[in-house]
């Protein structure tokens, strides 16, 4: 079927000319709405009038960027690479996913399990509410689709075959070079600076020694093919209940280097320890968030490194080519060199948010001006630091002190 743009009544006839989904529905009236509101996507949600439990999300790309309308072409095809990161997702870490029910990279869509029972972990964040899965969860997603789509774990012939799926993900990579790496740092129309901030901006597009670290940042994310990343981790892309995490959204997916989405996740979650000054004074809660920082990063190394261990033979490592010695040194000086990188993309996306086109809602929707631009520029100050120093961080000890210094400074 040749591409066309579905609306909440066309939606409705189109999924049910597909059998599964006929079956799925049991013949039943549907309802449907449009519940989309992020920057790229049309979203819908499918529901039996008879049991609205019974539902479905359905996820269309659109030829342009969605938040700025059609005057900003954007290739459709991205939706093909979101479910091709998804597809994996269902292989590698099927319970940290959403199922998918429906896809056709033709018409750029994808219909998926509603989990209804969950809500956007931004969201839970801003409302304190407690996850003790987050961490368990989080770092298995990330050692295990990290791991798995790396060449420690993939022969040469079957990583190269596994990136050509994504390598012509051309558009939402350069999105993220323009949007995270360059424009937020810069005098650029797309910018959007507090009027209370304007000084501080000037400062910032005027430290070199910064943009200089910046750039070989970026260089990395350009050149570095390391694993299948998700591309754009943040606490919008998973849905969380008390017992279950769901990472969604994976259309920035492309092969990068393995610190990236790391430090995506903990860019957010340090935001949100930061909108907590503002927004609760809830001391306890922001130890909390802390606590699953410092978490992720130790579960993730030891899930990853025991992925790694029972690999006997990789493109990179084949049977008595090294000692076990020299080995275990090689891991731990790997290990350190994605935690780094991981800081400094930490802090690329913490920075990007405070004067870059797309700000987080736990900051930018303080109401306060006078609590939003402290709230901002403590983010900029923490964001600035990490990427200055992430050479320089030995553990995770260090990057906890200087998140919290920066309030007290």
């Amino acid at each position: 079927m040749s591409f066309h743009i579905l609306t909440a009544q066309s939606v409705k006839d189109f999924l049910l000319n597909i059998p599964n989904i006929k079956d799925f529905f049991d013949d039943d009236i549907l309802e449907s709405q449009e519940i989309g509101d992020g920057n790229l996507n049309f979203v819908f949600i499918l529901k039996s009038q008879k049991d609205p439990t019974k539902a479905l999300i359905v996820k269309q790309a659109v030829p342009y960027l969605r938040c700025a309308g059609e005057d900003f072409p954007l290739s459709k095809e991205r939706m093909s690479f979101e479910i091709r990161a998804l597809q994996n997702y269902a292989k590698l870490v099927p319970h940290l996913a959403p199922k998918i029910y429906y896809e056709d990279e033709e018409m750029s869509i994808v219909v998926m399990q509603y989990l209804s029972e969950h809500i956007i972990l931004r969201k839970g964040l801003m409302e304190s509410v407690y996850y003790d899965n987050l961490a368990e969860d989080i770092s298995t997603f990330l050692a295990h689709t990290l791991f798995y789509t790396s060449s420690l774990y993939l022969d040469s012939s079957q990583k190269r075959h596994m990136m050509d799926s994504f390598n012509s993900n051309r558009e939402l990579c350069k999105l993220t070079e323009d949007f995270v790496f360059t424009f937020p740092y810069m005098e650029h129309e797309t910018n959007f600076i507090d009027e209370n901030c304007l000084d501080e901006a000037k400062t910032l597009f005027s430290t070199m020694q910064f943009k200089k670290n910046v750039l070989s940042l970026k260089y990395k994310f350009m050149t570095q093919s390391d694993a299948l990343l998700h591309g754009d981790l943040h606490t919008g892309s998973i849905m969380i209940s008390k017992k279950e995490t769901f990472v969604i959204d994976p259309e920035f997916a492309f092969f990068g280097p393995f610190g990236f989405d790391i430090g995506a996740l903990i860019a957010n979650l340090i935001n949100s320890y930061i909108s907590h000054f503002y927004i609760s004074r809830d001391g306890a809660y922001q130890e909390w968030i802390l606590k699953t920082i410092k978490e992720i990063f130790e579960k993730f190394e030891l899930k990853f490194l025991a992925l790694w261990d029972a690999q006997d033979e990789s493109s990179l490592i084949i049977p008595n080519f090294i000692d076990d010695k020299t080995l275990t040194e090689f891991k731990k000086d790997f290990m350190k060199k994605i935690f780094q990188e991981s800081i400094g993309y930490a802090g690329c996306k913490i920075a990007r948010r405070v004067f870059g086109i797309a700000g987080v809602e736990e900051i930018r929707g303080i109401t306060d001006a006078k609590k939003r631009k402290e709230a901002n520029l403590l983010a900029l100050k923490t964001g600035v630091k990490l990427i200055e120093n992430y050479k320089n961080i030995e553990n995770l000890d260090e990057l906890i002190d200087i998140i919290q210094v920066q309030k007290s400074s």
